[in-house]
């Protein structure tokens, strides 16, 4: 996140900051997001949070509906940074050059 909020102040890209870790995230958004990203994108299976899940939970993560539970009840699993840019249209993660192409 900090190379992101970095980059945003560098290039003087306003934006609005949503906590979901602190702020929660609503089940029409994450199902808006899933039309365009993947459920196995949008889970972030490198983190702690993921990790830390009893594999029966991880397991239990085959349909979007079950994802879409999980990322509400442990939003620490949602892949950051992710980027609304404008209605249906998404970065999800920081990659340098394509934050160069999109804003």
């Amino acid at each position: 996140m900090k190379k992101a909020f970095d980059w945003l102040e560098k290039n003087k890209v306003a934006y609005t900051f949503h906590d979901y870790k602190k702020e929660g995230i609503d089940e029409e958004s994450l199902t808006t997001w899933l039309k365009k990203i993947p459920l196995d994108k949008l889970i972030n299976t490198k983190g702690a949070t993921w990790r830390l899940l009893t594999d029966k939970e991880k397991n239990g993560v085959d349909s979007q509906e079950k994802g879409v539970k999980l990322m509400m009840e442990k939003t620490s699993v949602i892949k950051r940074p992710f980027v609304v840019l404008s209605k249906g249209n998404y970065v999800l993660g920081f990659d340098e050059e394509e934050w160069k192409e999109k804003f």
